[in-house]
């Protein structure tokens, strides 16, 4: 099944999964090399960033992961997929320390989910820490 099928159907799980609508749009899909991570993500310091959403409209998946159709490479669309439909929910300001933590422990909620209940496997993925320090955007927002 081609990419273009599949992502539809994947950002379909993520709002059965979190409760969120989906809007007209869907967002766009880049796949880009580690070091575009670790220099807009990451602030220039290694890092083991595969995913991420800008907060305007596009999601960023490690070139690794183009394999979508692998279970984790999946879960992990579903997982920015969820930063997406949070993003257009309204419901969270994007710089908040508080609301990065409460965005982030959803994400991995609705990605798990999304591993027990749609690819029928139980080895989940555990959280990483929230940085609440975003160097690449040039802000600190640790005392939110």
């Amino acid at each position: 099944m081609g990419l273009d099928a599949i992502l539809p159907i994947l950002l379909s799980w993520a709002s059965y999964l979190s409760g969120y609508p989906v809007p007209h749009e869907p967002p766009e899909v880049r796949f880009e090399q580690h070091s575009f991570f670790v220099e807009r993500v990451c602030g220039g310091h290694e890092c083991t960033v595969v995913g991420w959403y800008n907060d305007a409209d596009t999601v960023y998946v490690d070139e690794r992961y183009r394999n979508v159709e692998s279970g984790f490479a999946a879960s992990l669309i579903v997982h920015e997929f969820t930063h997406y439909l949070q993003h257009k929910s309204g419901n969270f300001e994007s710089l908040s320390c508080n609301d990065s933590i409460v965005r982030e422990r959803e994400a991995y909620y609705v990605q798990n989910r999304y591993i027990i209940e749609a690819l029928a496997r139980i080895d989940t993925v555990r959280p990483a820490p929230t940085n609440c320090e975003y160097p690449s955007a040039g802000v600190s927002t640790a005392k939110d």
